[in-house]
Parts: structure tokens; C-alpha cells; sequence
């Protein structure tokens, strides 16, 4: 690797079977931009050591994944609005200055997913929106901004949903959409939009709300993609509703990455079609 090419890399632990290292070199291809990208696997005490040597050693930006995204905001000094509505950054660039400037992309990726590639409008939409945690909170501002106008936010722990509310009353109001926070079984009636924020599929656990929150024709959403998700998927297609994983949301949070970075919008649709094709070979 010569001293001009750029370096990149996904943070996490685990984060052996991370997807985007393969996601950004076919970015860097298609657009003609030269980067090296790698996985660094960080201690759980390690993260901000971590950054720091990184950056020393010439990084110019990383993707935050778990368990760290709640930690990323603190070591930046600038923050988008985006990270302090959700108190989580999954995408660190380091200036030439020194400064670290983050951005939270995975719901401007959820939403790209929704509307762009599955076709679902979400202006004037109702979204119900299970779990409460880092994936929900750094999803609901972007729902919002782009038209949902009644979001319901279910957890099994009420009071995490209520401090979603909480933080993104204000955005709410201002665009005249309506908040609300339940228990997993208190969810009233069926909703456009169904987005699995919770882990439940990875742990193989049951779906954690009713059927009834389905629309027939509705779309259900799992962030997760992969065999990790189709649990929830086989139970939305049993009820009706159009199942789709995260798959998209994944290959789109980085292409708005790639553009944080480089300044260049990466045919991401592409990307997307070619993995969903390399997905499909070897599930067979």
C-alpha cells in the first residue's frame, strides 16, 4: 500500500463478519476514489484508545459499529444534529486539523432503503417502532424528517421509549407528527410501517409484538439481514404484510458514509443488487 492511499476502517467488537469492508472497496471501484478499508477488532474498555491510534497512525475515518456508537459522540469535537438528537455516531471522519468531526447514518440509510429501493413512501405514513435502544434512537429523528406523521415507539421497558419521546418531542412538533411510547403488548391497532429495532432475531427469539400491528400489504422491517432476520420475515409474510431485511439499510448508511468522507455519492442501488445476488448463490 503506498503512503498516498487513504485509510478507513469499521470498528466493533465482534466485528469479524463485518460487511463493509467489502461494501466501501466496490464504492471506492465504481467512483474511481483510491482507499484502503479495514476491520479493527476493539477491546470493550478499548474504544477510545482505539480512535486515538488510528488517527495517529494516519486514518482519515471509521464506522462505529456495536457496542460502541453511545461512545463515539464523546470523542468528537464536532457532533451533527443527527448524533445529538441520538446520542449515538456510527461515522468518525478525522479533518487535517485534528478535529474529529461524527454522523450518525443508519437512519438517513433506513430511510434511503424504505423509500428509495422497497418504494414505500413514508410521508404521511404511521410507523410503529419496536425496540428503544442505540438502533431505534439513531433512526426515529431521520423517520420523522422525512414525513412519517405518527411514529409509535414499543419496548418492554416503557420508560426507554418514553425518553425517546422525550428527546424527539421538539423535532416532532415542529413537523406536526405525533410520538407515542407503549409496552410491547399495549401497541393499539395496525400501523403502514412495522421497523424491528430490537435483537430479538439475532437471538432467535420470538417476534415481540402482535400480529395485529400488521397492515395487510404493510411493510416489516427487520435492521437486521441475513439469516438473523428471518424469523421476523417468515412472521410478517404469514401475516400479510411485505417482509424485508436490513440488508439495504446496511449497504446505504455506507454509501452516505463514502460521501461524508470523499465528497462522492456512490452508486449505492448497485451495491446493493450485486450483494442481494451474491447473498441469493450462496444460500443455495
Amino acid at each position: 500500500m503506498s503512503q498516498a492511499t487513504d485509510l478507513y476502517c469499521v470498528m466493533g467488537n465482534p466485528v469479524a463478519h463485518s460487511r463493509s469492508p467489502a461494501i466501501h472497496a466496490r464504492f471506492a471501484e465504481l467512483t474511481g476514489e483510491v482507499l484502503a478499508y479495514e476491520r479493527r477488532l476493539v477491546a470493550l474498555d478499548g474504544f477510545a484508545e482505539g480512535v486515538r491510534d488510528f488517527a495517529a497512525q494516519g486514518g482519515r475515518g471509521c464506522n462505529v459499529t456495536v457496542p460502541f456508537k453511545t461512545e463515539a459522540p464523546a470523542l468528537a469535537t464536532h457532533c451533527s444534529e443527527r448524533v445529538q438528537l441520538a446520542g449515538a455516531a456510527n461515522t468518525l471522519a478525522f479533518r487535517p486539523d485534528g478535529s474529529i468531526h461524527c454522523d450518525n447514518t443508519d437512519g438517513l440509510g433506513l430511510v434511503a432503503d424504505i423509500t428509495r429501493n422497497a418504494g414505500v413512501a413514508l410521508q404521511g405514513a404511521s410507523v410503529l417502532l419496536v425496540g428503544a435502544g442505540g438502533a431505534a434512537a439513531g433512526v426515529l429523528g431521520p423517520l420523522l424528517q422525512a414525513g412519517a406523521c405518527q411514529v409509535t415507539i414499543a419496548n418492554r421497558t416503557v420508560a426507554k421509549a418514553e425518553a425517546l419521546v422525550q428527546s424527539h418531542q421538539a423535532l416532532a412538533a415542529h413537523l406536526g407528527a405525533q410520538l407515542a411510547a407503549s409496552s410491547l403488548d399495549g401497541v393499539a391497532g395496525a400501523f403502514d410501517v412495522v421497523v424491528n429495532a430490537t435483537a430479538s432475531s439475532l437471538a432467535g427469539d420470538a417476534v415481540p409484538v402482535a400480529a395485529s400491528v400488521l397492515r395487510p400489504g404493510g411493510l416489516a422491517y427487520d435492521m437486521m439481514y441475513g439469516p438473523a432476520a428471518q424469523g421476523f420475515l417468515d412472521w410478517a409474510a404469514a401475516h400479510g404484510a411485505v417482509p424485508r431485511d436490513g440488508l439495504g439499510m446496511l449497504v446505504e448508511q455506507a454509501a452516505e458514509a463514502f460521501a461524508f468522507w470523499r465528497g462522492v455519492r456512490p452508486p449505492s442501488a448497485q451495491v446493493l443488487a450485486e450483494l442481494q445476488a451474491q447473498l441469493a448463490l450462496q444460500a443455495h
